[in-house]
């Protein structure tokens, strides 16, 4: 176990590409401020992005972090801040500590959709002070957590802190959604936006359009706006083999982790397209179709909520037509908007067509 005896400690964060590493570079300054003001030390903290690659057995490689140490050579601690969902027997896993290593794993997704920089720091710093203890005086109580407690595992020098039995599980949830960065999923599927803009475009020209959507009921256009959405969400997961299956049975909680954020993100993703669609066919509407001659067709007074039903309408329809489109779109890109097939990526194999042992694609 590292000691501050030296007068200095120094700390290096290695942080997986895209939200952890965006994370890392956020609490820089105020987690080394704090690590000074806990141990009264010159402190140094280092930022490194770098992904964290598994073993065949679905195990953190951390050997290949501990090769980080050569450019490192002074640095006492290691923490890791990954975006890889960790877990005990399907029970979800804020941090890991292994006191033989001098390192530590922070998993991001478990942090929770919108972990706050306190919350994130917090782990960090209760997870630096397992491998270097502090004295728990006035100064350095505020550092402790006081929302969960570290339990100790068979190998003494292994120390787990678990997520809340209760909140822990969706947590995770909406971690791995925002890490599958759904707002950036779009321009991965470009063959489903090209179909569904052109065919909801169509709704401003054809006049059936306008005369249904006025005569169908508020609820009735909501329904068939959902069901639309649910159309084109079930149709990516189908085409692209989005949804895993778990090979071994004890694995079945978290392969439920994995898909409740796939279908969970391509919701975001599609009702965003959606939302985007209505607007532009409604302004699309009223530049293009005269009220007049609106009213003329519809045989009532044309309004605003007859311009904004046909947007509705129409953009229902390009949905529907945007989930056959995503077909042309390559299955490599879709797929990384998962995270099941993002940790396939990153496991270690001499075979690259070997089989995976945890989940498989469907």
């Amino acid at each position: 176990m590292p000691t501050t005896s030296s007068q200095a400690l120094q700390v290096l964060v290695v942080a997986d590409p895209g939200l952890p590493s965006r994370r890392a570079a956020s609490i820089h300054s105020s987690l080394e401020r704090s690590l000074r003001e806990a141990y009264g030390v010159t402190t140094t903290l280092y930022t490194r992005t770098d992904t964290v690659y598994l073993t065949p057995e679905r195990e953190l490689a951390l050997d290949a972090v501990e090769d980080l140490r050569a450019d490192y050579p002074d640095v006492n601690i290691i923490l890791i801040l990954t975006e890889i969902p960790r877990h005990t027997q399907g029970d979800p896993l804020i941090a890991e500590v292994y006191s033989d290593r001098n390192l530590a794993v922070v998993s991001c997704p478990t942090l929770g959709a919108w972990a706050t920089k306190r919350r994130i720091i917090k782990v960090m710093m209760s997870s630096v002070n397992k491998l270097v203890p502090w004295d728990p005086e006035a100064t350095t109580r505020k550092f402790l957590l006081g929302w969960s407690n570290w339990s100790n595992n068979e190998d003494s020098s292994h120390q787990s802190l678990h997520a809340h039995t209760i909140t822990g599980g969706p947590r995770l949830i909406m971690g791995m959604t925002i890490a599958n960065e759904p707002w950036r999923t779009a321009p991965k599927l470009s063959g489903a936006l090209a179909a569904a803009s052109a065919t909801g475009a169509f709704g401003i020209f054809y006049s059936s359009i306008w005369q249904m959507s006025t005569y169908l009921s508020t609820l009735r256009l909501l329904s068939i706006g959902a069901l639309a959405i649910l159309v084109m969400v079930a149709w990516l997961i189908a085409s692209h083999k989005l949804w895993d299956r778990p090979v071994n049975e004890r694995l079945a909680t978290v392969v439920m982790y994995y898909n409740l954020s796939t279908v969970l993100t391509l919701l975001i993703t599609v009702i965003a397209l959606y939302a985007t669609l209505v607007v532009l066919i409604l302004l699309g509407g009223l530049v293009v179709i005269d009220p007049a001659f609106m009213t003329q067709q519809i045989q009532q007074d044309a309004s605003f909520t007859n311009y904004l039903d046909i947007a509705w309408l129409s953009a229902a329809m390009g949905v529907v037509a945007g989930g056959l489109g995503a077909s042309f779109d390559t299955d490599a890109d879709v797929q990384k908007l998962t995270h099941g097939q993002r940790m396939r990526q990153r496991v270690y194999t001499d075979n690259s067509t070997d089989a995976d042992d945890t989940v498989e694609s469907s």
